[in-house]
């Protein structure tokens, strides 16, 4: 019977750096970093400033999303620090979180969790854009 491993994939033994990654079944959002921005700024630069930041989590996202296909894990560890470091910035917390998963993920070479982790961030970032025009409607 052939073995199914991938590039990615180290041949290790089966318990080997088990890493349990908890995710809540509330996706995270810490409202406190935006409602001081919006009360330092006016109204106008608040939504630019977080415009810009979302604009750029999306440019990493997708970043992350070319090294992948690349493997070119290495850029993907710099743009999960990045993400990780904006993120926690702006109250974003569940993608803060799961971009250090992500982080463990390359560290460990685990190829199916990094992927499954890599859509959690993902959804994390739909969740987040909801989150923050949600908050700018209050």
């Amino acid at each position: 019977m052939e073995k199914n491993t991938t590039k990615f994939a180290l041949q290790r033994d089966a318990y080997d750096d088990v890493v349990i990654l908890c995710c809540l079944d509330k996706l995270q959002f810490d409202p406190v970093p935006l409602q001081r921005l919006f009360a330092a700024k006016t109204e106008e630069e608040a939504e630019q400033i977080v415009c810009r930041v979302l604009e750029e989590l999306a440019t990493q996202l997708a970043g992350l999303q070319q090294g992948l296909a690349a493997q070119n894990f290495a850029v993907m560890l710099k743009l999960c620090r990045k993400i990780r470091l904006v993120a926690e910035q702006i109250g974003l917390t569940e993608m803060a979180i799961t971009a250090g998963h992500i982080q463990t993920c390359l560290k460990q070479s685990d190829g199916i969790a990094l992927e499954a982790t890599l859509a959690r961030l993902e959804r994390a970032f739909d969740f987040a854009v909801s989150e923050v025009w949600n908050f700018r409607q209050r």
